[in-house]
């Protein structure tokens, strides 16, 4: 048995029974896939209501809360993305209650009959609830891709795009992926040997759930609403009366006037040695919450996170001032100009939204600090490696498995859905040329919004369509999923220069139309293990995905109005809440790939572009590994060195920092190995609970503090709202070079 299956909390005894037959283990139909055949139950109870107003009222509701909280969080210093799981956990005791509560009168019209309590709150509805609130989660994103297009253009770049076209922009882009999921799901959907490891938690934390809790200590529900309220109790400290403990370091206190001090020890903008934090929006802001990720990720990314951040990057920094690293600050997603300024980006864009050569080379190259630099670097070493290590590891596997698919043999599953009514292929082709027309119409007659030319659009379409089966199959029998987020950027930024829309535009159809299919098939074979009906699949997950994306866009529209300076860290105070972090990575990337293009910064006129050996290295490092392996076959270490994990560690840095990791890494380890370890039972039955109910409490009470003090100007200050301490952890520490309010070398 594999570790991913050890990671599942005590597998269920192996289900033997279909309708009223027993089932060989050697029978053919039994799961080839030996996880599978272990969690997932061989049973389907086809008498379950799907379409129940508990489904209705509880999943539109759960999609709309996730879709507004996670926007709201995105804008916010320390994000937070709330997941499905909330939802999953605080759905339960809700959909039981109304299943009490609610009046059992059954109502007809004409054959049609309804009644708004049909029995006992059934795993069959809660499974759409949870698909619901995936699509409030943007399928794993937090908030729709696209939005970041309108944030940048609004309150970066200070350019007009209206709410039509921004809303059309980010329906279509996140809709559009489910074309190529239509065509894709017969081959990576219903074979058995197409796996998808990742829903065997999800179908495994449903059966947890709907299992009767015989226990005689705290029932989860109640354990939920009072860590929830501790949690909401709690968050007004670090969101309002003291957000100093966001981020504390020893080492910036104890070394006030020292910049390296601060430099290694800030949390926010430094390594975090010695920094610590009270505040579990920090802990789960931009890696999510630990409870969830299992042990072993969590030790992936913490031995890639040590690697890089602190070993390979003080050597680069301290040691061989790479890139003129010391110009500029030691960890910044912001561009800086030569003499370690910030670079004047509104200076170079001309009237018509593009790049104005003669003032770019009045200013001078972009420079970026080597941190990120660097990332970007491993950035193309982990989608070479994510390749090579795939073909070489798994690429056997893939094939036999991509072959077994192709033989025609169904495993019990793919038996038990054929009961069920599948989606009509013409659903799909209608859904995506109606998509692909509108982006037309957004590409063409409000081009001037958004400057992707329509060749654009459809070279983005062909991009996402090419990769989509491979991809697919990748993660659907290896548990990884490739980004194309960089080659589409490297691509656009080749091919149409000195746009920055037009490349963020065309990132966002050709990688999020992509990554929206494989989240599509994922959330299919999670109803095909849990025996959904296709069709209520299918209708959930559009409407789930349409009223997300206008939650999303309403309340972005909202707050770019209302905030004054939202996003502008150079207007706004230091402990301002609205720093945009994620978009100002988006922004850099706008300007890096899009408006001064990958020539001058990566290619022959940048500084950068040694960068471009990082393909190199990372298409040869699988290869030495599974060499190594090969060689020795008996070093049962080799083959667990996962080189796209290691490389991928710290690619939420920036605009993650330091003590992000930290927390996240402690926490994770406190609750998935010692607990998991040694109180078994206790998180078998709370740890996902406890998990919910602190994201919950985290937002609920940011909301409050955001209507009833932000929003009226009421401010707390003192020394403990002064940021994380650290002032001078941004300084360059070059010779001769001068920045406000850092010391002079």
């Amino acid at each position: 048995m594999t570790d991913f299956a050890l990671e599942i909390e005590e597998t269920r005894t192996t289900q033997k029974v279909l309708s009223n037959e027993i089932v060989d283990e050697n029978d053919d139909e039994v799961s080839p896939i030996e996880e599978v055949f272990l969690v997932v139950p061989t049973t389907d109870d086809t008498s379950l209501p799907v379409w129940t107003f508990r489904m209705w009222f509880l999943g539109v509701l759960s999609c709309i809360m996730l879709s507004f909280i996670n926007q709201f969080f995105s804008y916010r210093t320390e994000p937070l993305m709330i997941s499905q799981v909330t939802a999953q956990v605080v759905a339960l005791p809700i959909g039981q209650f109304m299943a009490k509560v609610l009046p059992t009168t059954q109502f007809s019209i004409g054959s049609f009959k309804f009644s708004f309590n049909p029995g006992p709150f059934n795993i069959k509805e809660h499974v759409l609830i949870s698909i619901f609130a995936q699509a409030g989660y943007a399928f794993g994103a937090g908030n729709a891709y696209a939005v970041g297009i309108v944030d940048i253009i609004k309150a970066l770049y200070h350019r007009r795009i209206s709410f039509l076209a921004s809303w059309i922009l980010i329906v279509t882009t996140q809709v559009l992926g489910y074309g190529w999921a239509g065509i894709m799901r017969k081959f990576v959907v219903e074979p058995a040997h197409m796996w998808w490891p990742s829903t065997l938690v999800q179908v495994s934390l449903f059966q947890a759930m709907h299992q009767r809790e015989n226990h005689r200590g705290m029932t989860r529900g109640k354990f939920f609403v009072i860590a929830m309220l501790v949690s909401f109790i709690w968050y007004i400290v670090p969101g309002f009366l003291f957000p100093s403990i966001m981020s504390l370091s020893v080492l910036c206190f104890a070394f006030p006037k020292s910049v390296t001090a601060q430099q290694v020890g800030s949390g926010m903008y430094g390594l975090g040695i010695g920094s610590f934090t009270f505040d579990w929006s920090t802990i789960a802001g931009f890696l999510g919450s630990p409870l969830v990720s299992p042990f072993f990720a969590i030790v992936n990314v913490f031995v890639g996170y040590i690697l890089f951040v602190y070993l390979v990057f003080p050597i680069l920094y301290w040691g061989y001032n790479a890139y003129d690293a010391k110009t500029f600050p030691i960890i910044s997603s912001s561009l800086y100009a030569s003499n370690g300024q910030e670079y004047n980006i509104s200076a170079i864009v001309n009237d018509k939204f593009e790049l104005d050569l003669n003032a770019y080379e009045k200013q001078g190259q972009v420079n970026m600090s080597m941190f990120f630099a660097v990332t970007y670097g491993l950035g193309f070493a982990n989608v070479a490696s994510t390749l090579t290590h795939c073909g070489l590891f798994y690429g056997r596997e893939i094939c036999n498995r991509l072959r077994a698919s192709y033989q025609g043999k169904i495993d019990i599953h793919t038996r038990l859905m054929k009961k069920y009514e599948d989606i009509p292929s013409w659903w799909f082709s209608v859904l995506l040329l109606l998509t692909v027309a509108v982006s037309l119409v957004l590409c063409t007659v409000m081009r001037d919004q958004v400057q992707l030319p329509w060749w654009g659009l459809l070279m983005a379409c062909v991009i996402a369509l090419f990769f989509t089966l491979p991809v697919a199959i990748i993660t659907a029998t290896t548990n990884q999923t490739p980004g194309l987020n960089i080659i589409t950027e490297y691509l656009m930024g080749l091919a149409y220069p000195a746009h920055p829309i037009a490349n963020v535009c065309f990132k966002t159809y050709g990688y999020i139309s992509m990554a929206q299919a494989i989240s599509f098939l994922n959330d299919f074979k999670l109803g095909h293990y849990m025996k959904i009906p296709p069709r209520s699949m299918f209708i959930v997950q559009l409407i789930g995905t349409v009223i997300a994306s206008t939650v999303n866009i309403g309340v972005a529209w909202w707050l770019l109005n209302s905030i004054p300076n939202i996003c502008q860290t150079d207007l706004l105070p230091p402990d301002s809440p609205w720093q945009c972090p994620n978009d100002r990575v988006f922004f850099s990337a706008s300007v890096i790939w899009g408006l001064v293009g990958p020539k001058r910064i990566f290619g022959s006129l940048g500084n950068y572009s040694s960068q471009n050996w990082f393909f190199l290295g990372g298409i040869l490092g699988p290869v030495v590994v599974w060499f190594l392996h090969k060689a020795f076959p008996k070093q049962k270490w080799i083959p667990l060195i996962n080189l796209p994990v290691l490389l991928g560690a710290t690619s939420m840095m920036p605009p993650a920092s330091s003590i992000n990791y930290t927390s996240w890494v402690v926490m994770g380890t406190i609750f998935n190995y010692f607990i998991f370890r040694y109180r078994r039972r206790w998180w078998q039955r709370y740890n996902y609970v406890l998990s919910a109910a602190l994201d919950a409490g985290v937002a609920f009470m940011a909301v409050v503090i955001h209507l009833a003090f932000t929003m009226p100007g009421v401010q707390v200050n003192w020394w403990g709202s002064e940021g994380d301490r650290c002032p001078l952890a941004n300084c360059p520490t070059a010779k001769g070079i001068q920045v406000d309010g850092c010391p002079t070398f």
